[in-house]
């Protein structure tokens, strides 16, 4: 489902402001969204839990197509609240090329309205499509782990 209009913990519209955030990586290095802003259109997802199916599948998915990301003028980075540890060892199982972040407080998830707090749920899986100067060109909610992939393109593909 697209999302286009704003409501109480809505996922950022198109249109908005893409939320800040500085969370680390694999490596243990700060990253912030912002660093790409003038650089790079960012695809954004976040996913639930690193090693289960559902993921797993997402991920491979994103890393199989990482270099038409490339091509198209996207860096992709995958948010989930597991730990660096967890993602790392995520990344090298999977030989997954682009950045994964560990959001442990949950300060993105919220910033994106991915997070529910009632029972403390992540909305399943989220893919934004930010472009180059920081913008919401597209956001994407689904519990099923294929489709992002090629929605995300097919905006990119708009954008350039």
């Amino acid at each position: 489902m697209a999302v286009t209009t704003k409501e109480k913990n809505a996922l950022p519209a198109v249109g908005d402001i893409a939320p800040d955030f500085t969370l680390r990586d694999t490596q243990g290095r700060d990253v912030r969204l912002s660093d790409y802003r003038g650089k790079s259109n960012v695809v954004l997802y976040f996913y639930p839990k690193d090693f289960s199916g559902g993921c797993t599948a997402e991920a491979c998915s994103f890393r199989d197509n990482y270099e038409v990301f490339k091509d198209a003028g996207a860096e992709v980075i995958g948010v989930s609240m597991d730990s660096e540890e967890s993602h790392s060892g995520f990344a090298q199982k999977h030989r997954l090329p682009f950045v994964l972040l560990s959001d442990p407080d949950e300060t993105a998830h919220h910033a994106y309205g991915v997070y529910r707090s009632f029972g403390g749920l992540v909305r399943g899986r989220v893919t934004f499509v930010i472009d180059n100067q920081g913008v919401v060109r597209y956001a994407f909610s689904s519990l099923n782990p294929m489709g992002h992939v090629e929605k995300a393109l097919a905006v990119l593909r708009d954008i350039k």
